[in-house]
């Protein structure tokens, strides 16, 4: 449920295939992300979920789904 929430989330960002986005996918190297895209997706993603994603929490964010687990983790 999560992750299908991400998925779509970042599919509308990054303007890409839904189907394309798998926990493994990496945010900078995939999806092509700089830190601007980073801050905007984090913004969506805490919006959604109700969550506030620490500075400290999104440097160990590198792939899809470290961002599930840290959602699924603290909502």
């Amino acid at each position: 449920m999560v992750l299908e929430k991400v998925k779509a989330i970042l599919a509308g960002q990054f303007d890409v295939e839904e189907d394309t986005i798998t926990p493994e996918t990496n945010i900078a190297d995939d999806l092509g992300a700089d830190s601007l895209d980073v801050v905007d997706m984090l913004m969506s993603l805490e919006d959604e979920f109700d969550v506030e994603i620490p500075d400290e929490e999104i440097e160990k964010m590198q792939t899809v789904g470290d961002v599930v687990t840290y959602i699924e983790e603290n909502m």
